[in-house]
Formats: structure tokens, C-alpha cells, sequence
């Protein structure tokens, strides 16, 4: 069998520090080299004091709406604006604003804020490890392998810091549920709550664990009231926030249905654990690549099943279960109350850390030969599907990449469209933070006719469309842009790509029809 001393040692302790070190390289190009996303885009505007800018309704160029995104906020103004405007409670928020005035605007080290927290949430997956009774450095290994958790650690949204404050909250249960100790276990559950606080899904992995100490320590209530007291006094907070914004995304996700959602919820945990890497392949490939991952994730899953007796400590290891099971349990049970399906890669990412540190246990009970080459394997899987989540344009969203084509086309005098989608954050924000400040852009609004589109465009030589059809707006948005220039006299397509078209103006005809 696989030996491994369960206590940080000096030799494992540096070969702790060098692992950070890599992950620290890992998350913070992962962060430098992703393009803008949708969403970060309300983390930009909410620290900034403007969470729905008013964007002019003519051209403009990038250069002229920058102030935008550099400005300041406190924590009672977030808080208004949260409640108004969005579906998330503020804690991330509020770290993010601070953080801005620190660090200064820019999204790259905005982002930093949660590569920093995802390196601390790899330091206490190595703690609760040691606790639980499995191997730290291959959970945190595994860990940090898993797309899912790299991605969440690279981008400018709160899950990175409610992953950390669950799993230090986690990690406190472990350490009070042995001693018995009722102030680490209220110390737990506050951080539990707290992860709430910063996002509700994390609600699901803070009742999973209240539930497995109340299992566990029935009999010594002093315990779990404790801990049940300190994840309740964050639920006033919550409910002040989610009872004032619940109906704000209304039609967000499509309705409940049990089979597509377990569908989607199989894809998902696979792309967590193993990234998008089918979709760096086309035709047959891709078939087998995506089945042979599959069939590796339920191996996995399988070999937890089978060693299941012999891993870690029996309290931690139906711990690390429940708090693996919670987020895709809680995602199905919130679909099918509220007729919805909540089912997004980066919901399910609460699981990660939980799931590495129950396959990092199952594999340290095989022969050592065995349980290292598996090990390797999934390293090496993992390997690639970080290379492809920081380098590959399959698993980024399409405004970056859309925006420099854009700027490319139009060139100097040229006018690039861009959709306003929802609220004119997500769309327009991403393709303002990529574009150089001389690009010339219009928002055109949802109910905008044709006509007015072109009769808006002026005497641009060029115009070309940002085919960012991203949410319910913007792909409402996107025939009536498309039918301002096809077909038109005048106007001929010159160029097109799955995220661009461009048209340019016949002057001559122009001049012709003038007169």
C-alpha cells in the first residue's frame, strides 16, 4: 500500500510551498491570458459606483466611456446597488472594491484577487487532509488539476472566495467534531455562513457539513448548536439581500426538467474534474475523447466507491462525501422547486476540492505502483485541459476575441455594433475592456429597427457587427443588425466570421442615390 505520513514534515512542507509556487504561475496566467468575461463585468461596475452604465446612444470611441470602469464605491453604496440591480449577496464585492483601491482598475489584477484566494483554499485542502486522514499533496494536486477550480481562481467572481471561507469553515468542523469544542465549532459555521454571504450556492456545502456534525455529535448539542449558531447569525444578511433581488433574473435559465438537467449535470461534473478538452478536437475525435473521459470519471468515481472503507478517517471521509454530493444535489432540488435549471460549470465547482481529496484517499489505498500511475494519469489529463483553459479560445467566451477581429476590420474609420444584451453590462462591458481606445462603437438597443441602425451608422466606410449573442437581448438584437446592411444598396458584406460580419459602404452608389 501507498505510505504517506499525514503531517506536514519539513521535507513535505517545501514540497507544499513548491507546489503553491506553481499554482501561483498556473492561476495567475490563466488570469492574464483569458479575455474579459460577461460577468465580471457587474463586479467592474458595482466596485466602480456605476453598476449599469448609461452608455451614449451614438458613436463613440472606447477611449471616451474608460472612466467607467475606474471608479469608486463604498460598502453601503454596493449594498444598494446589490439589492436594486442583482442576484448576489455582497461580501466578494466588498473585498473587490477594497481591493481596487489597492491595486488600481485594472482586470488583470482585479482578478488576482481570487488567484490569491484559490492559493489559500489549495493551503487549507493540504490542512483538512491531513485531518481527514489522505495524502495532502495529492489532493491539492488534484485540486488544483481540476478546470473547474482553476478556472473560478482566474476570474473576477466571488466562488473563488466562498470556496475558500467553506473549505476553512470545513476545515475548523474537522478539528472541533474531534476535540468537542464548541467555540471552533461556532468559529466553523460562521465561516460557513459566511461563504454564503459571498455566494448562496455556497449554502449547500455550509448544510451539508452542519448536517454530518449533527449526525456525527447528536448527543453533545453544545456542539452542533454552536456551529448551527454561528451559520445563523449570517442568514439575516442573506435574506435581506435575497428576499429584495429574487425576482430579478427572472427566465434566466430555462425550466425543469429531470433528465436534461441529470444530463447536464454529468457534463458539468465532468468538466470539472477534466476541463473542455473534446473541444479541442473536431469529428470522431471528439466523440472518443469526450467517451474515454467519461469512462475515466466513472472509474473514478467507481474506485472511491470500491475503497470507500479504506479511506482516510470514517467521520472525515462521509464528511468530504457530503460536501462533495451537496452542490449537485442542491442544484436539482433548487431546479425542481423553482422550475428552473441552475446548472452551470462554475455552480458545480464547490464540489472540486471535496471530490480531489476522497480520489487523493481512494488512490493512496492501492498498491503504490498502481495508485502513482493513476495519479499521473489524471495529472496528466488535468495538465492539458489547464493549458487549453488559459490558451484556447474553445473554452472562452467570444467577446476578447470578437472585439480585436472587430478592431481589425473596421481599422481607423470604420464603426463596430455591438448588441446592448440585458442590461448593457455583460456584452458591452467585456467588449469595451478588449477594445483599443480608438475603436469607434455604437450600442444598439433591443427594439432598434433596421432602419435606424443604418441611418445611425453616418458615413462609416466600414460597419461591422459583433455577432455577441451572449443572453435573451443581445440575440434579439442581432437579425435587426443583421438586416440594417444585408441586402441593402449600397452596402456590400465583405468579410465574415462566426463572431463578426462586416459591410462596407459603395460610396459611388451612395453618391448616385443622393442625388
Amino acid at each position: 500500500m501507498i505510505a504517506y505520513s499525514l503531517s506536514f514534515r519539513p521535507t513535505r512542507l517545501i514540497s507544499a510551498l513548491l507546489l503553491l509556487l506553481i499554482a501561483t504561475f498556473v492561476l495567475a496566467e490563466t488570469a492574464r491570458l483569458r479575455g474579459a468575461e460577461y460577468d465580471e463585468g457587474y463586479t467592474i461596475f458595482l466596485a466602480s459606483g456605476v453598476p449599469r452604465p448609461a452608455w451614449p446612444t451614438t458613436p463613440f470611441r472606447a477611449g471616451d466611456v474608460r472612466a467607467a470602469f475606474g471608479g469608486h464605491s463604498d460598502a453601503l453604496r454596493i449594498a444598494r446597488d446589490l439589492r436594486a440591480t442583482d442576484v448576489h449577496p455582497p461580501l466578494y464585492f466588498w473585498a473587490a472594491a477594497a481591493w481596487r483601491e489597492l491595486t488600481g482598475p485594472d482586470l488583470f489584477r482585479l482578478r488576482l484577487l481570487s488567484v490569491l484566494a484559490a492559493l489559500a483554499s489549495l493551503a487549507v485542502v493540504g490542512g483538512i487532509a491531513v485531518r481527514a486522514g489522505v495524502p495532502p499533496l495529492p489532493a491539492m494536486l488534484l485540486t488544483l488539476g481540476s478546470y473547474g477550480f482553476s478556472y473560478t481562481g482566474a476570474v473576477a467572481r466571488g466562488f473563488a472566495l466562498a470556496d475558500l471561507l467553506s473549505l476553512a469553515g470545513v476545515w475548523l468542523l474537522l478539528g472541533a467534531e474531534r476535540r468537542r469544542r464548541p467555540v471552533p465549532a461556532f468559529a466553523a459555521g460562521l465561516l460557513l455562513g459566511l461563504a454564503s454571504f459571498t455566494n448562496y450556492l455556497a449554502a449547500f456545502v455550509g448544510a451539508a457539513a452542519l448536517l454530518w456534525l449533527l449526525m456525527r455529535r447528536w448527543r453533545q448539542p453544545s456542539l452542533w448548536l454552536a456551529a448551527g449558531l454561528g451559520f445563523a447569525v449570517v442568514m439575516p444578511a442573506d435574506l435581506y439581500f435575497f428576499l429584495a433581488q429574487r425576482d430579478s433574473r427572472a427566465g434566466q435559465f430555462p425550466p425543469f426538467h429531470l433528465l436534461p438537467s441529470l444530463a447536464r449535470l454529468a457534463q458539468y461534473a465532468a468538466g470539472n474534474v477534466f476541463g473542455g478538452l473534446p473541444l479541442y478536437v473536431a469529428g470522431a475525435a471528439r466523440v472518443a475523447l469526450g467517451a474515454a473521459l467519461a469512462l475515466l470519471l466513472v472509474g473514478l468515481v467507481a474506485l472511491i466507491t470500491w475503497r470507500w472503507r479504506r479511506l482516510g478517517q470514517r467521520g472525515a471521509r462521509a464528511l468530504l462525501a457530503a460536501a462533495a454530493l451537496a452542490p449537485p444535489a442542491g442544484l436539482l432540488l433548487l431546479g425542481a422547486v423553482f422550475d428552473t435549471t441552475p446548472i452551470e460549470l462554475r455552480y458545480l465547482a464547490f464540489a472540486v476540492p471535496f471530490f480531489a481529496l476522497l480520489l487523493a484517499g481512494a488512490l493512496a489505498t492501492l498498491p503504490r505502483a498502481q495508485g502513482a500511475a493513476l495519479l499521473v494519469l489524471v495529472l496528466a489529463v488535468q495538465a492539458g485541459s489547464l493549458v487549453g483553459l488559459a490558451r484556447l479560445p474553445q473554452t472562452m467566451q467570444p467577446q476578447a476575441a470578437a472585439t480585436r477581429a472587430a478592431a481589425a476590420l473596421a481599422g481607423a474609420d470604420g464603426l463596430v455594433l455591438v448588441p446592448r444584451g440585458n442590461d448593457g453590462v455583460g456584452v458591452v462591458g467585456a467588449v469595451i475592456q478588449s477594445a483599443p481606445d480608438s475603436l469607434r462603437l455604437r450600442v444598439v438597443p433591443r427594439d432598434e429597427s433596421p432602419e435606424a441602425i443604418r441611418a445611425a451608422s453616418g458615413r462609416a466606410p466600414v460597419v461591422v457587427l459583433a455577432l455577441l449573442g451572449l443572453d435573451a437581448d443581445s440575440r434579439a438584437t442581432l437579425p435587426h443588425m443583421t438586416a440594417a446592411f444585408r441586402d441593402q444598396p449600397c452596402w456590400h458584406e465583405t468579410a465574415r466570421r462566426a463572431d463578426t460580419v462586416a459591410f462596407t459602404r459603395d460610396h459611388a452608389c451612395a453618391a448616385r442615390a443622393a442625388r
